[in-house]
């Protein structure tokens, strides 16, 4: 019965030892794998921002689909442009004299691809509906539209991730956890996002930390 005390107590030993451990080291590895599938996922993220700004300036709204974005990426064109200022005297009939009229003249200079300024030679934007990580092959969900904001018609647009879908394989109670962090050194809320379908804004919900690490 003595032995059999002792190897119990082992047992029992080893396996307190392991719970502490793994309540010590599960956080430690869940904010690693956090921190690395978060960064990719706001990589992408940012590439979809990007896209979309561009194609708000061309077309005075923001896309509703990936394919409308795609496309405008691998076909779309900045006009550049330069303003200047001109002045000329003009008579004028009110007033029965010559006077000063100044004026803004915009000249087109020429048209750069969206494709080759925002991605270089880089194609990764026809996969930037794709979320890094995903077990199932999820994409992001992206809406767009207009909004009243002090009487005028805004564009907006979002696009997000739920948390759970980038942590798919990591423990339910961190997961849990995470999903409900309101902290300025967090990724906010259930869901990883840029935009916003309620406010005029196109800013994500993560810290800067993500904007200063330089993608891979």
């Amino acid at each position: 019965m003595k032995i059999v005390l002792q190897i119990i107590l082992w047992i029992a030993c080893f396996g307190f030892a392991y719970l502490i451990y793994n309540s010590v080291n599960a956080p430690l590895e869940f904010a690693n794998v956090k921190q690395e599938r978060f960064q990719k996922v706001i990589n992408s993220l940012k590439d979809i921002r990007n896209s979309q700004e561009a194609y708000k300036l061309s077309k005075g709204s923001y896309a509703k689909d990936f394919n409308s974005l795609i496309n405008f990426v691998e076909t779309g064109k900045y006009v550049i442009t330069q303003q200047r200022d001109t002045s000329y005297t003009e008579f004028d009939k009110n007033f029965g004299i010559d006077m000063l009229v100044e004026k803004k003249i915009i000249d087109t200079l020429d048209f750069v691809s969206v494709k080759d300024s925002l991605f270089k030679n880089d194609d990764r934007y026809k996969n930037m509906m794709n979320v890094p990580f995903a077990q199932n092959n999820e994409t992001f969900t992206m809406d767009a539209g207009f909004i009243e904001k002090s009487g005028f018609k805004a564009a907006v647009f979002v696009a997000k991730v739920p948390k759970e879908v980038v942590l798919y394989d990591q423990p339910k109670d961190l997961v849990s956890r995470e999903k409900t962090y309101v902290n300025v050194e967090e990724v906010n809320g259930a869901d990883i996002r840029v935009g916003s379908m309620e406010e005029v804004s196109t800013n994500g919900n993560w810290p800067m930390i993500y904007d200063k690490k330089k993608r891979n």
